[in-house]
């Protein structure tokens, strides 16, 4: 086998191709190596600049401008959002907008003392208006009060003496109702002499609240007054609390059936719950169960000798019972209201049936038994500072309300 010995000659030239070969490649990795690093310091320029122009928009407008949210998107989620952005809008309970559309003499003051006290333990936004003598509005007044009633920061409980607003009619979203009624003519007497004789907190209470009445009404026996159809103790005044669930709507404030069932109707469809002052404890509870982000503990408040304390000297004075033919006289005067009132009795019934609450009522819806021992069924409550005046409104809210078509 022969064997061949490079000459010189071709060593010298194999070895001067591998050192040009090796320049040439040393001279391409290191252009490779410049660009590679020309372009990372453009990449670190541009980034340092774009986060210099994103931290000073975002001083500018109080945020993230919407491009590094874009960004952000764009590279996936990021925590620099999430922990400097604003804070998360507030998880509101539902409902979040109840009006109590208290009635006069239903124990709504025995309420509302619990409200104070209950909006500042569960942080909701209490506003209880000062207006106690107009519950009957005209349409601009109708519009201006719902208005301000959405502003109201929420949650919230809007309470006033008022009659039903029929928020969906003006295209303004539709609180929740919640209320409390009372037998009619247990009602009515706590009113009759709550207006003549005042309560325990001073004498002159009365003579300052109703000073345009004179002696000879002020002591006006309440028999004489029903039996000899005094104003006061007639129709319409005595139709007084279907109005509050009727509505603006002019018949509704005048007794009959059609008033009745259009307020049965806004019941049904309105009204989250409406108690019976009989019954104050049961609907205290049921308010609890159905908004508990309100009335939480409501119940253990109302229990304690504290709360007791804030309205011991509110009873009112010289109350007494008129004569078994008085009563036969009201009520027949009132059947529309107890038409209503046995109506919301037995919803009220119902509603705690389903919840599993035994009632502890076993009076029949459909016979006035009411006459037997009638101021013994009914607890009083705390009664109310002020009560509204309804002949002492303005005449002219008839036509105020004939805009109105149907309630």
């Amino acid at each position: 086998m022969k064997h061949y010995n490079s000459s010189p000659r071709l060593n010298n030239q194999i070895a001067n191709h591998s050192r040009e070969r090796n320049n040439r490649k040393g001279f391409w990795l290191s252009t490779l190596g410049l660009r590679f690093s020309l372009r990372d310091y453009a990449y670190c320029m541009a980034t340092l600049l774009l986060f210099c122009l994103g931290s000073l928009f975002y001083q500018l407008n109080g945020g993230p401008p919407k491009v590094l949210l874009e960004f952000r998107q764009y590279l996936g989620e990021s925590t620099f959002v999430d922990d400097h952005g604003p804070p998360a809008p507030r998880v509101l309970p539902f409902p979040s907008q109840v009006i109590y559309n208290r009635v006069g003499k239903c124990g709504s003051r025995t309420v509302v003392l619990l409200l104070r006290i209950l909006a500042e333990k569960h942080q909701f936004n209490l506003v209880s208006s000062d207006i106690h003598n107009k519950t009957r509005l005209t349409k601009h007044e109708q519009v201006d009060l719902m208005r301000n009633i959405s502003t109201i920061p929420q949650p919230f409980l809007y309470t006033r003496h008022v009659h039903f607003l029929n928020f969906t009619r003006f295209r303004i979203d539709q609180p929740v109702y919640i209320n409390i009624i009372r037998d009619p003519i247990n009602r009515f007497l706590s009113n009759y002499f709550f207006r003549r004789f005042g309560d325990w907190r001073g004498e002159q209470n009365h003579l300052i609240r109703t000073p345009q009445m004179k002696d000879d009404e002020r002591y006006l026996d309440i028999n004489v007054c029903i039996m000899e159809n005094y104003p006061e103790c007639s129709n319409p005044r005595l139709f007084y609390i279907v109005p509050y669930f009727c509505g603006q709507h002019p018949q509704c404030r005048e007794p009959g059936v059609w008033a009745v069932e259009r307020a049965k109707q806004n019941v049904v469809e309105n009204f989250l719950l409406v108690g019976i002052l009989e019954e104050l404890e049961d609907v205290l509870l049921l308010l609890e169960r159905l908004l508990p982000h309100y009335f939480s503990d409501v119940l253990s408040i109302y229990k304690s000798p504290a709360f007791w304390k804030m309205g011991n000297l509110t009873g009112t004075v010289k109350k007494h019972m008129p004569s078994f033919e008085a009563l036969q006289v009201l009520y027949q005067r009132m059947k529309y209201e107890y038409d209503f009132y046995n109506f919301i009795r037995d919803q009220f019934h119902l509603t705690k049936r389903k919840i599993g609450l035994k009632s502890t009522s076993q009076t029949s819806a459909h016979e006035p038994e009411f006459l037997r021992e009638l101021a013994l069924r009914t607890h009083e409550p705390l009664e109310e500072e002020d009560e509204e005046e309804e002949e002492e409104e303005d005449v002219g809210q008839e036509e105020g309300n004939i805009w109105l078509v149907q309630p």
